[in-house]
């Protein structure tokens, strides 16, 4: 997820997110050169037949602006693999939208198409950075070549004016390597490091995903780099990382509270609807409905964003109204977006473990 500036989101009205999303995500195109080992699209070179055409871009575009949220992002598979990404960005910014991009690490995250991007209104991009260690972030991508390409369309986007952010996603392969690459991405001076922990969805494989304990040492070690950090650092699908910052007196930062589904929206290449990316469950398509009317009414988002429906610990917990757990991760192991987050270590007081946590 890309964050706004503080500054833009400090004269923004508060967020009721039964009606408003923080942040809205288009998946432009599943189209992608890369075979990442944790892709949640299943990425393939090829373009979907059934892809939202420009025009339809469009119209959902002026959906998303009435509903107003503070980020919008074009991700993919990889959107330059759109030959119109600059008309679309073009588009939405001249409605209103601050555009965000995703690129992939590959040759298309060139200084040509940065600069195109850049001259359309797109103000900031994130790469995927997995590995501080080249070999090594290749392997992850699936191609040999990545690692350069990443570091090239960093410099490209600096060099067209375009903030940057990176994007990690900890796995088993990559948990001890995490201080070398918050070195690596201190070296690289970007605006937001945003800490990814995987969810089993996709190509990703629950072995990948770290032990509730593990979780916990990361995301205490991620609190206590945070003091010092040169750059904000924020979680995706780790919503237990508040509790962590809270109980470790480290500030907080405003997306408190957003999760699959509260506060955040994901529309397909298709136009399916979800709670995130990563909850691929179809609460809509918005060639048959408005985004707004699924955001706001559908059953899904309705439950999602009510935490009394939430079962076991997560239930419990006197942490679920800033955290909630992983609604992703509890469907991606469990098939239930309203079981407890199988990632977290975290036992309420008082509360009694009637099944065993997966992991441990």
């Amino acid at each position: 997820m890309l964050l706004p500036r503080s500054s833009e989101a400090g004269r923004r009205p508060a967020f009721d997110f039964n009606q408003r999303p923080l942040v809205v995500i288009w998946e432009v195109t599943r189209a992608c050169a890369l075979a990442c080992r944790h892709c949640r699209a299943e990425a393939n070179p090829s373009r979907h037949p059934l892809e939202l055409t420009f025009e339809e871009g469009c119209r959902l575009m002026d959906q998303v602006r009435e509903l107003d949220p503070a980020v919008f992002v074009l991700t993919g598979g990889d959107p330059f693999m759109r030959k119109d990404l600059a008309e679309l960005t073009r588009y939405g910014t001249s409605i209103g939208l601050r555009i965000s991009g995703s690129p992939s690490g590959t040759r298309l995250a060139n200084l040509k198409n940065m600069q195109k991007c850049a001259e359309a209104g797109m103000q900031r991009v994130a790469f995927s950075l997995d590995h501080a260690d080249e070999a090594a972030h290749d392997a992850f991508r699936g191609v040999q070549g990545s690692y350069r390409w990443t570091m090239e369309g960093i410099a490209a986007a600096r060099e067209a004016g375009l903030e940057i952010q990176i994007g990690t996603t900890v796995t088993q392969l990559n948990k001890g390597t995490l201080p070398a690459i918050a070195r690596k991405v201190e070296e690289l001076g970007v605006s937001l490091w945003s800490v990814f922990f995987l969810i089993p969805t996709g190509r990703a494989q629950l072995t990948d995903m770290l032990t509730p304990a593990e979780h916990e040492e990361v995301m205490e070690w991620l609190a206590e780099y945070s003091r010092t950090a040169p750059y904000p650092i924020k979680s995706t699908e780790g919503p237990h990382w508040r509790r962590v910052l809270l109980q470790k007196g480290v500030s907080v930062l405003p997306t408190m509270g957003v999760n699959d589904g509260k506060g955040f929206a994901f529309v397909s290449h298709i136009g399916d609807v979800h709670p995130s990316g990563f909850l691929p469950w179809n609460a809509g398509n918005i060639r048959e409905q408005s985004l707004t009317d699924i955001y706001r009414n559908s059953e899904i988002f309705r439950m999602l964003r009510d935490p009394s429906q939430l079962k076991g610990k997560c239930g419990a917990c006197e942490y679920k109204a800033i955290c909630g757990g992983s609604r992703a991760r509890a469907y991606g192991v469990f098939g239930d977006w309203l079981a407890e987050d199988p990632a977290c270590a975290y036992v309420p007081p008082g509360y009694v473990q009637t099944a065993p946590v997966v992991g441990e």
